[in-house]
């Protein structure tokens, strides 16, 4: 890994390129994403088994494209009962501390008597994208469907790109477990397409939630508006902030883990010891060499991967605070003082037995988190993206007496004259003066 210090010349560059790596789509992408979003928009299910047969090499149509019953209690049957119960205990606590976020409606009313509130409700009908191909995320499915259902959401449609006509076992089983109601074998931008604009076979939803590839990423960005969205996610990332306190070997496990995504994830160890960099440093090329997805995490590190001396540790804590990353990993002797410092980033992991992966699997918080530096202004996937918030307004007559003349004169500043017009003539009407028709 490339050791550099916040002293160097060139350190502000250095880390630009890393922060903005994936900055922008590419104009090819952003072209064909278009074309099949219209060409979906317009001919509906004959489009979408189209660019199913050409992408995913998968022949399905109206009959076999949503899976049935039988195929999920098959696919489920065929898990191993060890591996059904450890997603099991992950659903438990991720609807567990999922139910830590609910909100309820609530109205007040103040002394003018006026009476504001708020009505919560969930979303009718959610899409959750989840990525298939050669690897399977069944965790991606609960993190995506736990929350959803907690918050009230009455339908969950999942898609998912299926091989050989069937998606991953443990996908349908994540998705039986979660309260999924009804699973698509269709990925990429075609499926995005499907759930935003409906097809014959694929219902219209309000909001589509779940990580995916760049297609899929630009995919959700273009639909934005006519759906919802949680989020345009990018490449994973890490930072570790450690005092040289922990074992080199875990931190470089550590930013391997991230590494190991794709070839475009980044891994930053922020340190204000320069031997500490070193040894690290040169514990990940040794780690490196007994991955079996090596070639990936080594492009990453190369192209990516950064270990940053820093001054001091405040210093650390502020690179990091800049960078917002995905995932900040404090590996320090006090992480909790540490903690008080940080204000940009979509999870914490504190202390040397907390490595990123609890999260990813087993710990409850959500998983789908804001990368890019988004953690500036975004938040993780919650109860909170399932819910509409209404807000509630009801005046007394003489609460309006009160505040009339000051809306009026609001309106008059706006220049929009009808608006303050329907607060004179209530005026008028309370007086006994207005006209009957």
């Amino acid at each position: 890994m490339r050791i550099v210090s916040t002293t160097d010349e060139s350190f502000s560059v250095e880390l630009d390129r890393i922060r903005n790596r994936k900055e922008g789509v590419d104009r090819t992408i952003c072209r064909a994403v278009e074309d099949i979003i219209t060409n979906v928009a317009k001919r509906g299910d004959a489009a979408l088994f189209e660019y199913t047969r050409k992408f995913d090499g998968t022949s399905i149509d109206l009959r076999n494209v949503e899976v049935s019953d039988d195929e999920i209690t098959a696919a489920t049957a065929g898990v191993e009962k060890s591996d059904l119960a450890i997603l099991e205990e992950a659903a438990r606590r991720i609807e567990a501390f999922h139910r830590k976020q609910i909100v309820s409606s609530w109205l007040d009313t103040d002394e003018d008597g006026i009476e504001l509130g708020q009505l919560i409700n969930p979303i009718a009908r959610v899409g959750i994208y989840a990525p298939g191909g050669l690897a399977a995320y069944p965790s991606t499915v609960l993190m995506a469907a736990v929350p959803a259902k907690v918050a009230g959401v009455h339908e969950l449609c999942l898609v998912s790109p299926a091989r050989d006509g069937k998606i991953h076992p443990l996908v349908l089983a994540a998705a039986r477990l979660s309260g999924v109601d009804r699973i698509f074998k269709i990925g990429g931008a075609q499926a995005v397409a499907a759930l935003a604009y409906g097809t014959e076979s694929i219902p219209r939803v309000d909001k589509i939630v779940g990580p995916g590839n760049v297609y899929v990423a630009t995919a959700k960005m273009m639909v934005y508006g006519r759906v919802g969205i949680d989020m345009i996610a990018g490449p994973s990332e890490i930072v570790i902030i450690s005092d040289g306190t922990v074992g080199p070997d875990l931190v470089a496990a550590d930013l391997l883990s991230q590494a190991e995504h794709d070839m475009m994830a980044s891994a930053i160890l922020v340190t204000p010891s320069a031997e500490f960099a070193r040894v690290v440093s040169a514990e990940v090329q040794s780690q490196l060499d007994v991955l079996a997805r090596s070639s990936i995490a080594r492009a990453a590190i190369q192209q990516y991967g950064a270990v940053i001396v820093t001054t001091d540790i405040d210093e650390a804590v502020d690179i990091a605070n800049g960078f917002a990353p995905e995932h900040l990993q404090l590996m320090v002797e006090n992480p909790r003082e540490l903690l008080q410092k940080v204000k940009n980033a979509g999870a914490v992991f504190l202390g040397s037995s907390t490595p990123e992966a609890v999260g990813d699997y087993i710990a409850g918080p959500n998983h789908i988190l804001p990368t890019g530096g988004t953690a500036r202004f975004s938040s993780p996937l919650g109860v909170y993206d399932f819910i509409k918030r209404t807000s509630i307004i009801s005046f007394s007559r003489e609460a309006l007496r009160k505040y009339g003349d000051s809306i009026t004169r609001f309106a008059k500043m706006e220049g929009l004259e009808a608006h303050g017009r329907s607060i004179v003539i209530r005026k008028t009407q309370s007086a006994g003066t207005h006209k009957k028709t």
